[in-house]
């Protein structure tokens, strides 16, 4: 069974590492100002060599409704009227009768929507179960290709909008494409069992932001979490994130360096990638459940702290931000055992720097009496309840910076 556990959390890993490297690489492409044909190429190796879809048709519509691709199907393509055959179409739907020949030929449709509007219908045929509901993984897979057409699409309009020099315009839709890219880079199912309750919440300033959180499970008793911050916003941070996510979990996969060794590669790598021009504030710790010993370094991060209910102690041991400094000039590695029921608090400065109508700041001691004052409840909840404070913070100011808590109790 243990080994049935680590196969299915390695899959899980593959696939979440693809569905990365996947968006990486189109977000590549958007960034190089590739054109609407090198995109195309892109996505169709996506679909037709790394997933398995081998009969696929993409429409979309700028003006009017557009063949923008299509593979394996040889019929007429003129033969379908999208506004009268698609638009019934409000979600993923597998074709199981039709009276139209065209949509014979393909198992499922998904719709792509723009503030609740159709921009485009992809058609296609694959190797999925229908004698039951689509399975959970095959929902996941139709899930990303709902994104990752979203972002080919999106940008297809960009390169449109570029072309009639509607910069305002293009720019918004950048931003959605990084929106959607950054929605994948979160993990979206956190484990509340017996043995731990993890939860967290983010919301971002804009539509793009720079926080990421992650929890990283290294077989049955040990757990990587972190928590990070990239200075400045916009797609660039965001884009810097995404490599820097990527490499994190490219290390545990494949390397699994010791905490400190992996913070020296990471510091490189953010130095090579901005070249001096932002920084990201870093915690990251590992957790053994048989032994019940957390190592941990703090590389500039906001201090996380452990709490029982009443005794409180920051997590403050580690070194400077990464891309601060071509080396670290030091790296302190901290360490503590924690106690049955000991919940592990982590945040960005968006929290605690978060002011109200008198210029005054949310603060770590308010915080802290918070999450002691709740300290009962299940992640989620207290969470959810802190979210709700801050919005009392503030009152009708806007949020002055991404907002993201992360925080796992382990029983």
């Amino acid at each position: 069974m243990s080994q049935l556990r680590e196969q299915i959390l390695e899959d899980q890993i593959k696939d979440k590492d693809f569905m990365l490297s996947s968006l990486l690489e189109i977000t590549k492409a958007i960034n190089n100002n590739a054109g609407v044909e090198q995109l195309l190429r892109i996505y169709s190796f996506i679909l037709n060599e790394q997933i398995g879809i081998q009969r696929f048709i993409l429409f979309n519509k700028s003006v009017e409704w557009n063949c923008v691709i299509k593979n394996g199907f040889k019929g007429r393509i003129k033969d379908l009227d999208v506004e009268s055959e698609l638009l019934r179409f409000q979600e993923i739907t597998q074709i199981q009768s039709s009276h139209s020949q065209f949509l014979k030929a393909f198992d499922i449709v998904i719709p792509i929507f723009h503030n609740k509007i159709p921009i485009a219908f992809l058609l296609l045929k694959g190797n999925f179960t229908f004698d039951a509901d689509l399975k959970t993984k095959e929902l996941n897979t139709l899930g990303f290709i709902q994104t990752l057409t979203n972002i080919i699409v999106v940008a297809i309009e960009n390169i449109r909008l570029a072309g009639q020099s509607l910069i305002q315009a293009r720019i918004k839709k950048e931003l959605e494409v990084a929106s959607e890219m950054q929605r994948l880079l979160f993990p979206s199912d956190l484990p509340s069992n017996r043995r731990m309750d993890i939860s967290a919440k983010y919301t971002p300033r804009h539509e793009v932001g720079g926080d990421y959180y992650d929890f990283i499970p290294l077989g049955d008793d040990e757990y990587v979490i972190c928590i990070a911050d990239v200075s400045g916003k916009g797609i660039g941070a965001a884009l810097l994130m995404a490599n820097f996510q990527a490499t994190i979990r490219t290390v545990f996969n494949y390397q699994r360096f010791d905490l400190e060794f992996m913070l020296e590669e990471l510091n490189k790598k953010v130095m090579l990638s901005a070249k001096g021009e932002k920084f990201i504030t870093f915690f990251i710790a590992h957790y053994n459940a048989t032994t019940r010993e957390l190592k941990y370094i703090n590389a500039g991060h906001n201090h996380p702290f452990i709490t029982n209910g009443r005794k409180v102690e920051m997590l403050t041991e580690g070194c400077i931000g990464l891309g601060m400094l071509d080396e670290l000039p030091f790296i302190q590695t901290g360490k503590k055992l924690l106690k049955p029921n000991t919940t592990i608090f982590l945040y960005t400065d968006g929290v605690v720097e978060l002011e109200n109508q008198n210029n005054e700041y949310f603060g770590i001691e308010r915080l802290v009496k918070l999450v002691n004052a709740f300290y009962p409840l299940k992640m989620e909840d207290l969470n959810n309840l802190l979210f709700s404070k801050l919005d009392e913070w503030r009152g009708e100011l806007d949020l002055i910076d991404d907002t993201a808590v992360f925080s796992c109790r382990f029983f």
